[in-house]
């Protein structure tokens, strides 16, 4: 009898032994933000979480406040003619969430897992060092970033679907701390909405809306608050940045300016990049000189076969055309009016197609937003190759 009641006071011991243990849990998934399970430091309100800050100089669409243990980062501008702007709140791991905001806009950083819905956001995370975070992409076929390609290939990335036809489930079952995607502002098209109703963290990145190269670049500094990578991503961007301008200024001097227009037919309409857009930005600081610089718009100029033809007929060069034209013949079967152009009768054809993966995936909509630099370099290479005699052309190549 007495060897039992010692048992039954053995058992009610660990009893509440356990009740106290899943007590504490519970408090503390109370007091700390979601998806913060590597969090193990104690909340001092007196401590400045993020003592490294970006400062955003080029970029005009999203913006960041500091506060000791969280920061406001504002998406102003994501999509054309947008009428809304995004918020999020990216708070410390394990420190309290500010009041006023909505859950869906808080982000508990630095964020342990993500779904990345843009090829353009995969070099980000290979600067900043964060691609073993990455477990979920769009689209495999479409990938050139090599860090990731190298994780798909060891099955630790799913593959998860683009736009409206996102698998929700799977996301779900992935269960990241953060999914980066971004928005046309159409409804039908657009995924974000899906996964916010869900449950999931989702982060609008509007790279895309900015009218300079640099400020596309400069995104990754947006990506990096997620981490809390600015450091990395202040060095990094000020490497970008510096070699961009100094490649800039070897044209500057330059007084003969070869004509330039870029694009191509496409169902009747040709589609040109107005003066105030990041390809105009990009051939002026290569030193030609783009003829559509007289209009002011930064998005794209629906326009008429005979009007393209009425103003470039002349044109030195043509860039930035059908990836599906590989030759010279390819683009003359496409539309024979072509062979009216003079940069067609002297051969000055560049697309930037040259860094194409086995499914015909483009890097210069990957690697090239994050390499400005190294755009610009090709850029002036062909218009003026004397400048750069050691440079070869990396995402350019000469159509024949």
């Amino acid at each position: 009898m007495i060897v039992i009641k010692h048992h039954q006071r053995k058992l009610n011991f660990f009893v509440c032994l356990l009740f106290l243990v899943a007590t504490l849990i519970i408090s503390c998934n109370n007091t700390i933000p979601q998806g913060s399970s590597a969090c193990n430091q104690e909340y001092n309100p007196n401590i400045d979480y993020f003592p490294a800050k970006v400062s955003v100089n080029y970029a005009t669409g999203f913006d960041v406040e500091y506060y000791k243990h969280y920061k406001v980062v504002t998406v102003k501008n994501p999509w054309r003619n947008a009428n809304t702007g995004f918020q999020y709140v990216l708070v410390q791991c394990g420190a309290p969430v500010p009041p006023d905001f909505l859950e869906t806009q808080v982000i508990t950083v630095p964020v342990n897992s993500i779904v990345s819905l843009s090829t353009t956001h995969l070099p980000h995370l290979a600067k900043l060092g964060v691609v073993d975070k990455l477990i979920g992409v769009s689209d495999f076929k479409q990938i050139n970033t090599p860090d990731v390609i190298s994780r798909i290939k060891t099955g630790k990335i799913t593959e998860v679907g683009r736009n409206n036809n996102v698998n929700i489930e799977q996301i779900l079952d992935l269960n990241p701390d953060l999914i980066t995607t971004y928005a046309v502002g159409n409804s039908q098209s657009d995924s974000y909405p899906q996964l916010v109703d869900a449950g999931l963290k989702v982060a609008i990145n509007a790279e895309y809306m900015e009218n300079s190269p640099l400020g596309r670049t400069e995104w990754m500094k947006f990506t990096a608050l997620f981490f809390n990578q600015e450091e990395i991503a202040e060095k990094i961007f000020s490497e970008i940045a510096r070699k961009y301008k100094d490649i800039a200024q070897k044209t500057q001097s330059i007084n003969k300016r070869p004509s330039v227009f870029v694009g191509f037919n496409f169902k009747g309409t040709w589609y040109m990049p107005g003066g105030d857009s990041y390809v105009a930005k990009y051939l002026n600081d290569a030193g030609a000189n783009y003829l559509w610089n007289d209009d002011n718009t930064s998005g794209s100029l629906p326009l008429s076969f005979e009007i393209i033809l009425e103003r470039a007929a002349n044109a030195d060069y043509w860039l930035n055309f059908s990836q599906a034209w590989q030759n010279l013949t390819d683009l003359l079967n496409a539309d024979n009016r072509y062979g009216d152009f003079q940069a067609v009768k002297i051969g000055n054809l560049y697309n930037n197609d040259a860094r194409l993966n086995e499914h015909q995936g483009n890097d210069y909509w990957e690697g090239g937003i994050s390499n400005p630099d190294v755009v610009l370099a090709d850029l002036i290479k062909i218009f003026h190759p004397e400048l750069l005699p050691n440079h070869q052309l990396v995402y350019y190549r000469k159509l024949t």
